[in-house]
């Protein structure tokens, strides 16, 4: 069975970040993809402390012995990943983006196994600030080189509290679209496993332009 798990880095367990997600994994569960959401907001994680560890030990591990570690297993796991988060100060939650951090960083650093695995973000927010978060949750899949499916608009849904963006007609639809095209992209690459030839991966280029 295709997998996709979703995290929610809102600090309410079923506040909008929540309902958006809800909206995504309804569309992908009617395609019988099975959906876990994990509930990142409210646990106490700290940032990565940049003592490039994973990289030796290569365990797929980080050495701050917590969650994330357990979350990392889950996202190796899954066929999809989705990324969900509020808006603090037009940026990406503090929670959130410390497992973030910490954990593509360990993925990279054990040969990159998020490689072409499909990611979606998506982002819940009252008024300004969504689509400067949607791009920096954005800048993760990217760099992992995930394959990314697309809506009809920017992933950014609109309310206050909890439950309201169910009221922003289009970021409902804007999140089923999304919900639609993720199911299609994962169906698309678990059909064509063992008939279209992966591309081979580069080793990664590092330039430093202080000589």
């Amino acid at each position: 069975m295709i997998k996709v798990v979703a995290f929610n880095g809102s600090p309410r367990q079923e506040g909008n970040t929540y309902h958006a997600i809800k909206l995504v994994a309804e569309e992908l569960q009617k395609e019988g993809i099975e959906v876990e959401i994990v509930h990142v907001g409210n646990k106490l994680i700290r940032g990565c402390l940049a003592c490039g560890m994973c990289y030796k030990n290569k365990n797929e591990k980080c050495v701050i012995d917590d969650e994330v570690n357990e979350w990392i297993q889950k996202m190796k796991e899954a066929d999809g990943i989705i990324l969900g988060s509020p808006v603090h100060y037009s940026s990406i939650s503090a929670t959130m983006k410390a497992f973030l951090d910490r954990a593509f960083y360990v993925a990279s650093a054990n040969g990159g196994f998020l490689r072409h695995k499909v990611g979606a973000s998506l982002v819940a927010v009252r008024r300004s600030g969504g689509v400067t978060t949607f791009n920096q949750l954005n800048n993760y899949i990217n760099y992992a080189e995930m394959i990314m499916p697309s809506t009809n608009y920017w992933n950014v849904i609109h309310g206050t509290k909890p439950g309201e963006v169910l009221q922003d007609e289009e970021g409902v639809q804007i999140m089923r679209v999304l919900g639609k095209n993720m199911a299609y992209v994962l169906k698309l690459i678990e059909n064509g496993k063992g008939e279209v030839e992966v591309p081979e991966k580069e080793k990664k280029v590092y330039t430093n332009f202080i000589r």
